[in-house]
């Protein structure tokens, strides 16, 4: 059976995503109001217009998932996967890919962008979830259990890589680090692996001066106040700006110019000055109940496929929320990652969405089975 009704689903997880989506909702346009009424011919609501949409198709194509048996998208395990590598191509190809900011991470779809990177995080998840359950007995091979996976990862990496996206490459190796470490992957292989990608990405962050002026400008960035280093010197400064309580809803003043993607990247540097400590506790508070309890989810899955999907749409939003916020924090050099479910962003916004129904739908199973 396809579709499946009178489910019971994860009410904790259901709660802190629309929290997120809703919470990021408000301060998109907090954000970016002021911005686009200057910058947009007097559209002070044009950004929060197009999340609204994007809320709006994110949730129905997640309360569709959630009646959607899990299992049946196994079928769609190897097909996603060839789509998503074959959108990456395209996006590279002159005249299909749009160039924002020096970077060729997009593909125009009805008046949208839609970023290939956050379809191929998907694609990836559940391929891995699909082959790693059939490869239980063969896990500890690194012919069959290890090198399979990181030459698939490693050419959504690549590809990703070109546009360029290091951060979104960094992110999809994350992910299937963590993937194969919970189906049982040899600690030695994946450790060696990470060893390996050490030095190669010292190389890539070396042998681009915009990449090294990054570095440079997180190891001080008041050394590189004037170009690198000033985005994170806004950031900083809204953080201690906020306080305990913040300045208030609104009355935040990095968003005026000086913090550069203030309602995408650095979104939570805007949550810092307006909200405060509080604000960000309870970001980061709501991030942790749903990947916490998307593990739970996961342990407790009626099957291996199951608990593989819940466990890969957990590392989906957890390790990017993870590095989005060490990286407006000056944890990490800057990266162009957004925050799941609060950044602007209309197709990374659906995708996790659509990503979350299904980890509903693996819950519901979950509740079924006690």
């Amino acid at each position: 059976m396809w579709f499946e009704r009178n489910l019971r689903y994860d009410p904790w997880l259901i709660t802190g995503v629309l929290a997120l989506t809703g919470l990021g909702i408000v301060m998109i346009y907090s954000t970016s109001s002021i911005t686009a009424q200057w910058t947009l011919h007097g559209q002070s609501t044009f950004f929060l217009k197009r999340q609204l949409i994007s809320a709006a198709l994110g949730i129905m194509i997640m309360f569709a998932a959630m009646h959607l048996n899990h299992e049946k998208l196994a079928h769609f395990a190897w097909p996603g996967l060839i789509v998503s590598a074959l959108l990456l191509i395209a996006v590279l190809a002159p005249g299909i890919g749009m160039e924002v900011k020096g970077g060729q991470r997009w593909i125009r779809f009805m008046g949208f962008g839609v970023q290939p990177s956050e379809v191929a995080r998907l694609a990836l998840v559940l391929f891995l979830a699909f082959s790693l359950t059939k490869k239980q007995d063969r896990i500890k091979s690194f012919k069959y259990g290890f090198l399979p996976y990181i030459l698939v990862s490693g050419m959504l990496m690549g590809l990703i890589f070109m546009e360029p996206d290091m951060g979104g490459a960094i992110t999809i190796g994350a992910i299937m680090m963590i993937m194969l470490f919970v189906a049982g992957a040899r600690v030695p292989y994946i450790l060696g692996s990470i060893a390996l990608a050490i030095p190669a990405m010292f190389y890539f962050m070396a042998s681009e001066e915009y990449r090294w002026l990054r570095v440079m400008a997180w190891i001080n960035p008041w050394d590189h106040l004037r170009d690198a280093g000033w985005q994170l010197v806004q950031s900083l400064l809204a953080f201690g700006s906020g306080g305990v309580l913040g300045v208030g809803l609104g009355e935040g003043r990095q968003k005026l110019f000086y913090l550069p993607d203030a309602h995408t990247d650095f979104i939570l540097s805007v949550i810092g000055e307006e909200l405060g400590f509080i604000g960000v506790m309870a970001v980061l508070a709501l991030f942790t109940m749903v990947v916490v309890r998307g593990g739970i989810i996961a342990m407790r899955a009626s099957s291996t496929f199951g608990a593989f999907l819940a466990f890969g749409i957990s590392a989906m939003i957890g390790v990017p929320a993870a590095i989005n916020m060490m990286v407006v924090m000056g944890l990490l050099p800057t990266k162009g990652l957004v925050l799941p479910f609060v950044s602007y962003g209309g197709s990374a916004l659906v995708i996790y969405l659509a990503a979350v129904g299904v980890l509903l739908n693996v819950s519901a199973k979950m509740y079924r089975t006690r």
